[in-house]
């Protein structure tokens, strides 16, 4: 009798490894790394200026005490300024992505779409006027050998 031998350990890793959506996660994980990098660029050297020169660089020193007396460690103190740096850090990175980096793509997708169905189209046609000529061919030819049937 011939046994059945259960995948060992190795097998079930070369399995998960071939996984289809792993690599795709894998690659997702490394594009997204880069393209952090490259918002991340812009944000520091081109947004955060910008901000800069309208208002502060840095909200974290910004704070309201909830105590009477808030000197030094004392007191319990609220530091919105954090919070609101953060939140605005969020927005600009955000809005960095969408407009310099999603928008664009979507544009160029959808006029590569557009070329594609033109071009889809422009085949039908063809098609359509090939499929025409081929039926007058066959109703001459029709006639001819029904008119050549007549002169006997």
């Amino acid at each position: 009798m011939s046994e059945k031998k259960e995948p060992g350990i190795w097998d079930g890793f070369k399995a998960f490894l071939m996984r289809g959506n792993v690599v795709d996660l894998a690659v997702a994980v490394v594009i997204g790394a880069a393209f952090t990098n490259i918002v991340n660029a812009v944000v520091k050297g081109i947004i955060n200026p910008l901000v800069g020169a309208i208002g502060t660089k840095n909200l974290d020193h910004y704070s309201s005490c909830l105590s009477s007396s808030c000197a030094g460690d004392k007191g319990i103190q609220i530091l919105w300024g954090s919070v609101l740096g953060a939140a605005l850090s969020f927005v600009i990175t955000a809005a960095v992505v969408y407009f310099l980096m999603v928008l664009p793509m979507a544009k160029y997708l959808a006029r590569v779409e557009a070329r594609r169905k033109a071009k889809e189209g422009a085949q039908e046609v063809i098609e359509v006027t090939e499929l025409e000529v081929l039926k007058e061919i066959r109703d001459a030819l029709v006639a001819q050998r029904g008119s050549g049937h007549d002169q006997r």
